[in-house]
């Protein structure tokens, strides 16, 4: 859901260094309760039920479990979005679709993002919002600059983040696709608190839906968008998921050992 202009893929290098400066150690208070408010859900849920599996295994199951029950993923900030419907009977969430998004464009942490999603954006707030004035989009979940995620709308939910789209000949993702913003540009990288938080929450739907594929909006709305763009770190994303190379379609396969 990009709002930038082209990309600069030199500017990427140029400030990877001070954007990953900029944020080092400052890993949000908010994330660190979301953890630990997550690992109390699952403590909860084990200590009811008696289960006798190790505590780790048995808190990650509990956990699973509450993310199906209700579509919300635990531990993390909830805003519920209206932009939002059933998916078509029988669709499931098979793949997942990487998005970068700011507002206004170039600006970080003014909650505009979250506005927009709920319909609340000011048009007079800023001389680009008159031209998104009624549009009515939303993504299941953002992760801020500072790594903090929040969810709008529940993963059982078709969310409005693709638009006019395709995957491997099917039409209309939003049917089967979950969408998560990253707060960024085309132009300047993501920062590694982001980076963990992806990764962290991609594992979390993994585990609760059957996810098969990884896409950017660029692959599935070619020539329309081009986030998350040249700067987003996809091998990054995909060591830290351990994935075959067959969960990441647009991106080349990795050279074997020669």
């Amino acid at each position: 859901m990009t709002v930038q202009p082209g990309a600069v893929p030199d500017a990427c290098v140029a400030s990877a260094a001070a954007a990953s400066g900029a944020t080092s150690g400052a890993t949000s208070g908010a994330a660190s309760d979301a953890s630990a408010a997550a690992t109390a859900a699952a403590a909860a849920d084990v200590a009811s039920s008696g289960a006798a599996a190790p505590d780790a295994v048995a808190a990650a199951t509990a956990v699973e479990a509450a993310d199906l029950r209700s579509g919300w993923l635990t531990g993390i900030a909830h805003v519920v979005s209206p932009n939002a419907d059933a998916r078509p009977a029988g669709a499931v969430a098979s793949l997942l679709v990487i998005h970068n998004i700011s507002l206004p464009p170039g600006r970080f942490g003014t909650g505009d993002v979250a506005r927009l999603f709920t319909n609340t954006l000011d048009p007079q707030a800023d001389p680009f919002y008159p031209a998104i004035a009624g549009v009515r989009v939303s993504a299941h979940f953002l992760i801020a600059r500072s790594g903090d995620v929040t969810q709008f709308v529940p993963t059982e939910q078709r969310a409005w983040h693709a638009g006019v789209s395709s995957f491997e000949g099917r039409e209309r993702c939003n049917d089967f696709s979950i969408g998560i913003e990253l707060e960024g540009t085309d132009e300047l990288p993501f920062t590694d608190a982001q980076y963990a938080a992806l990764a962290g929450l991609c594992k979390r739907l993994l585990a609760c839906h059957p996810i098969d594929a990884l896409a950017g909006h660029s692959d599935i709305a070619p020539g329309r968008k081009t986030d998350p763009g040249p700067c987003f770190d996809w091998q990054r994303l995909r060591d830290a998921l351990a994935l075959p190379p067959a969960f990441f379609p647009f991106q080349p396969t990795p050279a074997g050992p020669v």
